[in-house]
Parts: C-alpha cells; structure tokens; sequence
C-alpha cells in the first residue's frame, strides 16, 4: 500500500523540521532526565512519577516517528508556480459567507495540507468539509458546506 503524501509549503516543511529537531535534541533529554530522577525514587510499582515519564517518553517518540514520516513523504507546494484560476493547496482566498443561521460574514483562508492546519489563523486543511469544497473552484462560485450548525454557503470573492 501507498503510503499518505503530505502537501506542505516551504514554511510548513521548515516548521517540521524544526520540531523533529527540537524533538530529538531538547525533549528526549528533558524526558531521560525525568526519567532518572523518578527512578532514583526507588520502588517503581507504585512510582507514579516514573509512569507518568515513561508515558510522555511513548508520546514523545510517537511524534518524532509520525513527523519522521510525514517528511519522508512531503510534497512541497511552489507557491510560485501555482495559478489564480482555481482553488487549490496553497492558495490564499477570500470566502463570503452565509451561515446556516442567515448570518453573513467574510473570511480570509489559506488552504494548506492537513498537517499545517490551523483554523484560529486562517490556515484550513484540504481535508477538511470546507477545504474539500472549495478545492478545484474558481472565484464567483458558490459551494454549500455541511457544518454543526447546518448548511452554510460559500462564495469565493478572490483567489490569491
């Protein structure tokens, strides 16, 4: 089987590379170090400071494993090469919105690959219901999107 490619910009690849870094450097020996302290505590059947440690160390090895992967299996976007025409990962796009409500409102979105998500700021993954509706659109279109709240509609103003 194929394994996942992952869509990231220059930035969002820096960015993981950055955090395997500092996995690998910083946090496995603030982690080994938790680890001996709580083992110089003696009896470990009931050493809940030593559980805890081995717990963040599993943790900790699980994301460098997972960041690992995902770089192996990067696709970097050139956000130079790519067109205004339609919506695609790495564009940059303005959205009239209709709520399920009646309420109106405006976004600014980037769509980026799943792992540089980040809704607060304005980063949407391609993944998700509105990134998946918006992908391949052009500018003017209207694309329903099924949310919590129910449909809400979505124009796309501009497509940077």
């Amino acid at each position: 089987m194929a394994e996942k490619q992952y869509f990231v910009t220059e930035e969002g690849l820096g960015a993981l590379e950055k955090e395997l870094d500092y996995l690998k450097t910083v946090r496995r020996k603030e982690v080994a170090e938790k680890i001996k302290v709580a083992l110089s505590f003696g009896d470990l059947s009931e050493n809940s400071e030593y559980d805890e440690a081995k717990n963040e160390q599993a943790m900790m090895e699980a994301r460098i494993a997972d960041v690992e992967v995902m770089l192996k299996n990067a696709v970097v976007i050139d956000e130079s090469e790519l067109n205004n025409e339609t919506v695609h990962i790495g564009s940059r796009i303005e959205v009239a919105i209709t709520a399920a409500d009646g309420r109106k409102s405006k976004r600014d979105f980037k769509i980026v690959g799943s792992n540089e998500a980040d809704p607060r700021n304005g980063k949407i993954s391609d993944e998700s219901a509105v990134g998946k509706a918006l992908i391949g659109r052009k500018s003017g279109q209207v694309v329903s999107v099924e949310t919590p709240a129910g449909i809400s509609k979505y124009k796309i103003v501009t497509i940077a």
